[in-house]
């Protein structure tokens, strides 16, 4: 077709862009205007405003109003490129970074003079010295009160040890309560301990952004020992809260009243809004958190609290005798269970959940409430240049499609950032407005396209409202909204930690024993007359170098003895092709329990647990939750945090990233369905080269197992020396070893290799040998526990596993592949370690047909 001239050859071509789009009908005329006019009138009716302190943007209508599905706008996309080439776009293509950097709000480095706040607590004291403050305090504590000081803040005024010390505070201020002691210079705890201990009725210390809060071995419970009437630590709430902490975040206790003992005791009862988020609760149920002390409560907090000591129900049924209870702010999924339903079911007088009507989550069956989840913001180093900035933060603004014709869907996606006015719009869990991308073609064929996101009304909207998307639009629970979630908002990581120990802690508890494997000898399929098998195949190689006076190739596929082909074949296949029962087939039933990888991350597991042969794995499509919980935990304690992800069935390394951003890795889901596996930081090297180990497995039968190993192996070597820089994650030939595909090659044989490998790290090969064969052994068994429907006495297959050692040597399971690619195999000679015997690659296929069909074992040894 030529150019597009009318709306109606514009419907015609683009016909199922439409439809996938979501573009209402209604709207495709003026789309079309807008397209073929290439009008960007966004700013006449938008406007883009700083929000989060300048970190972050959005977009609000400047026009009077817009109604629903009355307008259609085109947005362009600034940065489009393939994940690959993204870190040598930024740091080659003029004004790129500098743009991407401004748009994403990582171009400015964060106020230097940023100072903690909690509640009203801190009066900037940077104009005065400590002197002044303490004459200060003592002086208002005279004109307004009792003349005793009971609450004092001495924040950013650089403090350190020495200077705290020589204050004498506990002498001079015997009476207090809380001391705020925030952004200053205390290293010492062993110096300060003793200072704190004199306060005997001290409640809260506030040491927020000190050097000292960075020693993790004193915490609230540690600093209570010392001081043990406080409830309140550097913002979090101690095991011994009570009523004055209560008091405090009720705001009865503060600066102008901080309370004393004859005060505290009934001093809730006229609390009617209690904001308790974020203050490290372990245990809420307790005598001074109950409904005789807050019989006014009507609208709570509790986000950001762990909850450990309690159950959901626990807590629950607690709630529920807060009669006058009708707002309540929890992380969802999070202590009180994963479903805003069961929680207002529970408490049936809330009128607002997370500040949603409760009616209209009830209507809606809205099981998770995110709408309060506090953004992710880019965070990055004064030193860090912008391309590096932009990678960070990227994850919060990308969007991704993948480009087919008519012959094929391209196999690397494209990823894209929408331009300033699109990447404004926030997410909201009830949004006004929707985007799709959309490709125009001119000229009515692919190669003309040209790529935009359209913006729309779905909601009617006013002056002055921000306008919002849903990030996950089309995606539910049943596809782990809340967890996806995590990759632009701060979700609970308690929660998600606690589902990962229970999941870890039941397969901990269970028995794995493996099955008892006996010798067996499957017949040889020649008969009696000596007349040889036909065999149908669609691979070249086994067509060229089967050569062997027992076999005859044919060319139908009904005619065959066995059939051996790269295709799957299925019930279906059989029934078009005309196959039969006694054929044999190079596959067994199930075998995707085997060759798929989220299934034999699965099949060991529930065959052994966690064998130290197999990376950590987790099924992005079922397991997201526990990956979040392992990755928080990883963090928590300082150990690395790099995976890799797969595709569940793509060879080839065909989108595979290595990253340690869980946003990216949550946004990676969106370009099919993956595993997300614990990279292996600190492999074995070669020469200083990262590489992997293609063994050849033979299966004669399932039940009993007959398994028979290649007498050689194949090494598959990167081609540039091994690292752990950042940068290196984005270049293929450091980190992946599949060159066959269009990549310079080097072939190492395997006598070669293993001699070179000793040498180098001074171990015997033998030995790493027996400790794979056990391994390859143990991965076959898990099948035959896991899935004994695989056998069928009518399968005989050929498998490739592909091994990596680790920094000590031991053996780490990639994969199981379903005929793999054997053209090294057919290509080099090679010499066997066992025998010394040397295998000419001319008669590979012959060894393998021999093995499975006429029950030889030359060079393939049984286990």
């Amino acid at each position: 077709m030529a150019i597009i001239r009318d709306f109606e050859e514009f419907v015609e071509v683009h016909a199922l862009l439409l439809a996938a789009s979501g573009i209402p009908s209604s709207l495709h005329e003026l789309l079309y205007q807008k397209l073929s006019s290439d009008t960007f009138d966004g700013g006449d009716f938008f406007q883009v405003e700083p929000c989060e302190d300048g970190r972050q943007r959005r977009l609000v209508l400047t026009a009077d109003s817009m109604d629903k599905e009355s307008q259609v706008f085109l947005v362009d996309h600034a940065w489009t490129f393939r994940l690959s080439d993204a870190l040598k776009q930024l740091q080659e293509v003029p004004g790129l970074a500098q743009r991407m950097a401004s748009l994403m709000c990582v171009d400015l480095d964060l106020a230097s003079d940023t100072r903690f706040v909690s509640g009203s607590l801190h009066e900037s004291n940077s104009e005065m010295s400590i002197e002044a403050i303490l004459e200060r305090e003592v002086s208002e504590a005279k004109e307004k009160y009792d003349g005793i000081v009971r609450w004092l803040e001495l924040d950013e005024l650089g403090i350190d040890d020495d200077i705290l010390v020589s204050l004498d505070l506990p002498r001079k201020f015997p009476d207090l309560i809380a001391l705020s002691l925030c952004l200053n210079k205390l290293k010492d705890w062993e110096r300060l301990m003793p200072e704190i201990a004199k306060f005997k009725d001290l409640r809260a210390l506030w040491l927020n952004d000190n050097p000292i809060s960075e020693n993790c071995r004193y915490t609230a419970d540690t600093v209570l020992k010392l001081s043990p009437r406080l409830e309140i630590f550097s913002s979090k709430f101690t095991t011994n809260f009570g009523e004055w902490a209560l008091g405090f975040c009720g705001g009865i206790y503060g600066k102008d009243n901080p309370g004393c003992m004859e005060q505290v005791n009934g001093s809730l009862q006229n609390v009617t809004t209690l904001d308790l988020s974020d203050r490290c609760i372990n245990n809420l149920i307790s005598q001074a958190f109950s409904p005789v002390q807050l019989p006014s409560l009507s609208c709570l907090n509790l986000r950001g609290n762990p909850m450990e000591q309690n159950s959901a129900e626990e807590v629950l049924k607690h709630l529920q005798g807060f009669t006058c209870l009708r707002s309540l702010e929890v992380d969802i999924p999070g202590p009180l269970g994963e479903s805003a339903v069961e929680i207002l079911e529970s408490l049936p007088n809330l009128s607002l959940l997370n500040n949603v009507s409760s009616a209209k989550i009830l209507e809606k069956g809205k099981h998770v409430i995110d709408s309060m989840l506090q953004p992710r913001l880019p965070e990055w180093s004064p030193e860090e240049p912008l391309a590096d900035r932009v990678l960070n933060a990227m994850w919060f603004y990308l969007m991704t499609y993948r480009l087919a014709d008519e012959e094929k869907i391209d196999e690397t996606s494209v990823w894209y950032v929408m331009d300033e006015l699109g990447s404004a719009l926030c997410h909201s869990d009830e949004p006004n407005f929707r985007v799709s991308p959309f490709l125009y073609m001119p000229e009515g064929k692919l190669a003309s396209a040209v790529s935009f996101s359209i913006l729309w009304p779905i909601q009617h909207a006013k002056r002055g409202d921000q306008c919002t998307r849903d990030f996950l639009f089309g995606i539910g629970e049943e596809k782990q909204r809340s967890s996806r979630l995590t990759a632009w908002f701060h979700t609970p990581g308690h929660y998600f930690i606690k589902v990962y120990e229970k999941y870890h802690q039941n397969f901990q508890t269970k028995n794995y024993d493996a099955p008892s494997i006996n010798s067996s000898k499957a017949r040889s399929l020649l008969g009696g007359d000596g007349s040889p098998l036909h065999v149908y195949t669609d691979i070249p190689q086994v067509e060229e170098f089967l050569t062997r006076p027992e076999f005859v190739i044919t060319t139908e596929p009904k005619d065959a003895d066995i059939i051996w082909t790269s295709m799957q074949v299925d019930d279906d296949m059989k029934k078009v092709v005309g196959l039969t029962d006694q054929q044999y087939i190079n596959q067994f039933p199930f075998e995707a329990c085997l060759v798929m990888k989220h299934h034999l991350a699965e099949t060991v597991q529930k065959a052994h647990g966690f064998p130290e042969w197999l990376q950590t794995t987790y099924n992005l499509e079922a397991q997201l939750s526990l990956l979040i919980g392992d990755y928080h935990l990883r963090k928590k304690g300082g150990r690395d945090n790099l995976w890799i992800l797969k595709p569940w069935n793509m060879a080839r390394t065909i989108d595979t990233t290595v990253t340690g951003d869980i946003s990216a890795i949550i946004r990676l889901m969106e370009t099919g369905p993956k595993i997300c596996q614990k990279y292996i930081e600190h492999p074995a090297l070669f020469h200083g080269k990262k590489f992997d180990l293609r063994y050849i497995v033979l299966v004669r039968s399932m039940n009993p197992l007959e398994l028979f190993l290649s007498d050689v192996f194949w090494i598959r070597l990167a081609n540039n020396t091994y690292s752990l820089d950042k940068h290196s994650f984005f270049e293929y030939e450091t980190h992946f070893t599949v060159m066959n595909y269009g990549r310079r090659l080097t072939h190492v044989s395997t006598p070669e290799f293993v001699i070179e490998f000793e040498k180098e790290h001074q171990v015997e090969w033998l030995e790493i040998h027996q400790r794979i064969r056990n391994m390859i052994q143990s991965v076959f068994e898990s099948a035959t526990l896991v899935h004994p429907e695989m056998h069928s006495p009518t399968s005989r297959a050929m498998y490739g596993v592909d091994v990596m050692l680790d920094c000590s040597f031991q053996p780490k399971l990639l994969e199981v592949t379903y005929c793999p690619d054997c053209t090294r195999a057919c290509k080099y000679d090679s010499k066997s370690l066992l025998s010394g015997e040397i295998l000419k690659a001319c008669d590979f296929f012959n060894d393998v047909f021999g093995c499975l069909f006429l029950n030889e074992t030359t060079h393939f040894t049984p286990f």
